[in-house]
């Protein structure tokens, strides 16, 4: 099932490879039916939805148009939708943000989809349209206008503006026909011009008729939404006027722009009964021929040679095994020369290839403008044959034999580094695909492929999923310190804005992958929680006087206490203006849980500074991070002033003496240890008196067991290995265990242990009978419905309704689960 390679001098070198698949415990029936077209679409977001018919068992006409949605983190929590459809459903199409789905039928109507309170696996429709009787053979959403275009030639720049380029209400409905002769559309794709224009392409399915060309134009007149139409040049198939093949391939079976941002590229595929032939055009201007007569006219000053705009052949390919389905790169790679040439000698493939299923199940990837072959993958049957994929004698049982299993639709992921397809069974199949397609890479040029990935992620914000199939545990250290070398490289308002992406979308996501760094993963998630926290208390506080300097109170407090090196709390307090502090009871006391975390995290990064040596522990990051000590020590003066107004609000600690003033201990001690880590001056080790006080702390106060980081139960730190997944929808279960990684202890949890609500910072009991959500990316889970009646907690919750702290999906967890 992973087998595939490349034919040339090399020896075979796997190009694609299964990374898992996902079936259903009793197959939907009609799901394995040939005639019914499955249609398959992968969002930014790595969200992935898919079609599939289900038939009464009782009535064969009873038919339910089904669409399912997974998270490719979590493939087997499908979210099946009866949509309700008359007609099977031809198109469904993501919008720019992942978080919106249209779908359409063979009848014409239109149905778009949107997540219900924020969750990948709770849909609901919320706006439908019709086309009466017309079938729905392509559809998009108005491309936004943004097109960040990936420089390959300048994959070495420090800057990432010039890595990665951009060019210079109420919903209104309008519809239009292309042309004033109505006329069989069977294919259908569009495409966006740099003008803003949008481009459809056109066939009836005959190889013999032409692919016609319209622009079209959408604009707003008088608060009403005009569409205009023009005909572009056609095409006729090269296959067609080839007295060979004139006959040999009847029908236009696959019609795609190359990307949906050039509508100057066209990708045609002819087929018959047993194959198939695939044909790459491109429109061009060219020169106007002027007549003999006027050869010999004087030019006049500044007259340019009339141009004609023509499509010609770029390339076309050899006979084919029947084509199933189509893939085309979403990555927007510059295809300048120069690009081209530094992503041919660097071996950089992602973006440059384009997928196509064949009926024998296998998949092959050609490059994009030349079509010859990148690599193949041979299907899951010639891997239970016993011999090597590339075997002609597996390839000959394979033709002969029953129907194929086949993919019916495939996608690319938005970095083309993986493929998810739907096969004629109704099974979904992830597959790795190699950034170098199987090319021998030294470490360090692999290493610049995917941090070159991850920072195009960062900055477009991106899902980047799909980059984390291809690295290894060994480069997680390499990786992490490469791309913070190149962040702290940009200027201080980008670092601003790329910050919360750098630290837990990708620094921590990447630590997982690795039980080396996966104490570090713990510290990200707890610095990101920590600002989180440190921003919400800050911003309670209100100057004295409305007429104040430039400062905030937050900013006066963060200046103050930087300058104030005394290790006694109540001597800090006193240069602060108390009166910016004073606040009603109710909003303190409803955030007395967030302080408690404040409080305990202190205290466990004192208590475990002794046992921090040979090997990293959680709270390691922290010991020499003076900014995040400074801004603890900011929230423990905070705190120790509020703990005047409201005692309630303080944290609890358990002292083993009654007189013991635990702030102040707290506050002495992390004053030390801030310290030794001042960003003005070198780093240096805790002095041996700090480390013998720290060794005292447990037995002066119980040290609390904190939940660092959620248990993310997804397959992403599953697929290290090279075996792939068999996973069934609906059953979490069938998830196997770890493999040969033993997981750190805070990832582990028995099963009498307290569920936590990481965002709230509250235990919701061993068996919680609250719904709730868990993170698609980092597994934080907090409860669904608020608790809470004041609107200091109810503003900390709402900046989590869309997304986590992490910034991923939130999903809703099944109760078998909970």
């Amino acid at each position: 099932m992973n087998g595939a390679e490349v034919k040339g001098e090399a020896s075979s070198v796997v190009v694609m490879e299964l990374a898992y698949v996902c079936e259903w415990e009793k197959r939907p029936k009609g799901t394995h039916c040939p005639s019914v077209p499955l249609v398959c679409s992968w969002s930014c977001r790595n969200l992935v939805a898919f079609t599939t018919d289900l038939k009464n068992e009782d009535d064969d006409k009873d038919v339910s148009h089904m669409i399912h949605i997974i998270d490719t983190e979590h493939p087997w929590d499908v979210y099946s939708i009866n949509s309700g459809h008359a007609e099977v459903i031809s198109c469904l199409e993501w919008d720019q943000s992942g978080s919106r789905l249209l779908s359409a039928d063979g009848d014409g109507q239109i149905k778009c989809w949107s997540m219900s309170d924020h969750l990948v696996n709770s849909w609901e429709s919320v706006l439908c349209s019709s086309l009466d009787g017309d079938p729905i053979v392509a559809l998009s959403w108005l491309h936004n206008g943004v097109k960040l275009a990936l420089h390959v030639e300048m994959s070495g720049s420090t800057n990432f503006g010039e890595k990665f380029s951009r060019p210079g209400g109420a919903l209104l409905t309008a519809s239009e026909s292309l042309c004033r002769l109505r006329g069989r559309v069977a294919l259908a794709d569009i495409a966006f011009t740099g003008g803003g224009n949008i481009v459809v392409a056109a066939t009836d399915g005959s190889s013999s008729s032409p692919v016609q060309f319209y622009k079209v134009v959408v604009s707003v007149v008088s608060e009403k939404c005009r569409i205009d139409t023009e005909l572009l040049p056609s095409l006729f198939l090269r296959c067609t006027t080839d007295p060979l093949r004139r006959e040999k391939y009847p029908a236009v079976t696959h019609l795609k722009f190359l990307t949906r941002e050039n509508s100057e590229q066209v990708l045609l595929c002819a087929s018959h009964q047993s194959g198939s032939i695939v044909e790459c055009w491109s429109l061009r201007k060219e020169g106007l021929p002027v007549n003999n007569i006027f050869q010999h006219r004087s030019p006049v000053v500044g007259e340019k040679q009339p141009t004609i705009l023509k499509w010609r052949i770029l390339t076309t390919t050899n006979d084919l095994e029947r084509v199933s389905a189509v893939a085309l790169p979403k990555l927007p790679i510059s295809i300048s020369n120069t690009d081209l040439k530094v992503a041919s000698d660097t071996k950089f493939c992602p973006g440059l290839g384009l997928a196509l299923a064949f009926h024998d199940g296998s998949i092959q990837i050609l490059h994009r403008l030349s079509l010859h072959t990148m690599g193949v993958f041979y299907g899951s049957s010639s891997s239970s044959s016993g011999q090597r994929p590339g075997d002609e004698s597996t390839i000959k049982r394979q033709r002969t034999g029953g129907p194929a299993l086949h993919f019916k639709a495939l996608q690319f992921s938005w970095t083309s580094l993986a493929l998810a397809g739907v096969d004629n069974h109704g099974k979904l199949h992830m597959l790795r695909v190699s950034p170098s397609m199987g090319q021998v890479l030294e470490m360090n040029t692999t290493l610049r492929h995917l941090l070159f990935l991850l920072e195009y992620c960062m900055v477009t914000g991106y899902d980047w999923w799909d980059v984390l199939l291809h690295v290894q545990p060994t480069m997680v250290h390499n990786l992490v310190e490469k791309l913070h070398e190149e962040y702290m490289r940009q200027n201080q308002a980008l670092q601003q804005v790329l910050a919360t992406r750098i630290l837990a979308w990708v620094k921590a996501s990447l630590c997982k992958l690795s039980t080396a760094t996966a104490a570090r993963a713990c510290d990200f998630h707890a610095k990101l929680l920590l600002i989180a926290i440190s921003s919400t208390l800050k911003s309670l506080l209100r100057p004295h006087v409305l007429n104040t300097p430039d400062k905030s109170p937050g900013d006066r407090l963060t200046e103050i206490c930087a300058k104030n090196t005394d290790t006694d709390i109540d001597k800090v307090m006193i240069n602060l203006k108390t009166e910016e502090f004073v606040l009603d009871g109710p909003p303190l006391q409803s955030l007395q849980q967030l302080i408690q975390w404040v409080g305990d995290f202190v205290l466990y990064l004192l208590a475990n500074l002794p046992n921090q040596g040979s090997m990293v522990r959680p709270g390691f990051g922290f010991m020499r991070d003076g900014a995040s000590l400074g801004m603890l020590r900011e929230m423990l003066v905070m705190i120790r002033i509020w703990g005047l107004l409201k005692p309630g609000c303080l944290p609890t600690f358990t002292a083993t003496s009654d007189n013991q003033d635990s702030m102040q201990l707290l506050f002495r001690l992390l004053t030390k240890l801030w310290l030794c880590s001042r960003d003005d001056g070198p780093p240096q080790d805790a002095d041996e008196s700090l480390i013998d006080e720290c060794c005292l702390l447990p037995s002066q106060l119980l040290v609390p067991s904190m939940d660092w980081l959620p248990v993310n139960d997804g397959v992403i730190v599953k697929l290290q290995g090279k075996h792939p997944l068999r996973l069934q929808f609906g059953k979490a279960s069938s998830l196997p265990g770890a493999g040969s990684t033993t997981p750190l202890e805070v990832f582990t949890r028995s099963p009498g242990s307290q569920k936590m609500d990481n965002l709230r910072c509250v235990h919701m009991g061993v068996c919680p009978t609250e719904e709730s959500k868990a993170c698609t990316r980092c597994g934080c889970v907090t409860m669904l419905r608020s608790p809470n009646k004041t609107n200091a907690m109810k503003q900390w919750e709402q900046r989590w309704i869309k997304n986590c702290l992490c910034g991923g999906l939130w999903r809703r967890i099944p109760p078998t689960l909970t």
